[in-house]
Formats: C-alpha cells, structure tokens, sequence
C-alpha cells in the first residue's frame, strides 16, 4: 500500500457519507474523487496552479482558483463539514492564518505534512546535506516548502492557537508509528477542531 492510498484511507474513515468537504491544494483532485467514491461527498477543491486546474477538471472535481495565502474569504463559516490540506501546510508562509481560516469555514479539519524531525532527515543532514525522500522530493534550491516543522511543533501551535487536536496519526510507510513519532514517523496526520466546537 503506497503513502498515498493510506492517507485517502485515514481521510476517509474520518469523514462521514454525503459531507461537504473543500479540499485546499487539491492537487489533480485525486483525494475529492476518492472521497467522493467512497463517501459520497460533496467536494470542492482550491488550486492555483493552472496544470492542476485542468487535471481537476478532467477528473470531473469541482475546483475554485485561490491564493490561499489571502484567506477564505469568499466561504462563509461552517459551511463545510471538513477542509483538508493533505501535504500542502509546509508550503504555506500563513500558517496561523490559513489553519484558523480552515477552522472558520470548517466544522473540522484534516491537515497532513511531512515530520521534518524523521530519522532519516535528520541523519541526512548529519551527513551534510537536506533531505530527499518520497515525502521530501524536492531539492533544497527548487522545494516549495517554506515551512520546516515536526509533530513537536505542530502541536505545540496547537496549544498556543487554541486548536484541539481531537486525533492524531503517525507513520512511515504504511506502518502506524505509536512509540517516538515525533523520530520514528515520516508523515503526521491531524484532526482538528476550534476549542468551542469541540466542547459543544
């Protein structure tokens, strides 16, 4: 089972059937077609790249052109049941902003991103050099990554933002890290909720 079809899976098994979703950074569509498969939802992705405009159009996946990077602004709030960003938050200079917008417009939120305190970045940069890896495909002069964060980290905004993490799962591969995530897991997976909907 490829990194990919084991994160679409996790997704899935925390969405309900028929839920509005968004879906930003939606890539190709890939994950909204999936979800919309599996869970029947009613998916709209944001993109702002011109070649995945087309390749979402082309899987049939209903797709909004935004810089994310200006907000929400056009979705009032709670209009969807979830907003994912699968793999997209390091690339985001407006973290703050853009995961306090997700939860505005959204009941929940899902976010995944790359652990930069993996083992095996780390013994790469011990040994001289930025991580590559599947997760890591990029080189350092060409990424667009500009945010380079661990699971310690994350939550740890979390805390100061008032975000309840409400799950969260680690792993490598497709294998669920339980012990030293924050070493041993490649990617992180999140749940997410305000503080008030949470208690509500």
């Amino acid at each position: 089972m490829s990194f990919h079809r084991f994160d679409y899976d996790v997704i899935a098994n925390w969405i309900e059937p028929g839920e509005r979703v968004l879906d930003l950074g939606c890539g190709d569509g890939g994950l909204l077609r999936y979800l919309g498969d599996v869970r029947q939802v009613r998916g709209y992705g944001v993109e702002n790249d011109p070649a995945h405009l087309l390749a979402c159009a082309k899987n049939g996946v209903n797709v909004i052109q935004i810089d994310m990077e200006q907000g929400l602004a056009g979705f009032d709030d709670g209009f969807f049941d979830h907003v994912i960003m699968s793999l997209s938050l390091q690339a985001m200079r407006n973290t703050q902003g853009i995961l306090r917008e997700m939860l505005r417009v959204g009941h929940e939120a899902v976010v995944s991103f790359p652990n930069f305190a993996y083992w095996r970045h780390r013994q790469a940069i011990l040994n001289g050099h930025m991580p590559v890896s599947k997760n890591l495909p990029y080189q350092w002069y060409d990424t667009p990554n500009v945010r380079f964060f661990t699971l310690d980290d994350f939550d740890g905004l979390c805390e100061q933002e008032g975000i309840v993490i409400r799950e969260r799962l680690a792993f490598d591969e497709d294998k669920v890290i339980l012990d030293e995530p924050n070493f041993l897991a490649s990617v992180a997976l999140y749940r997410l909720a305000r503080k008030d909907a949470a208690a509500g």
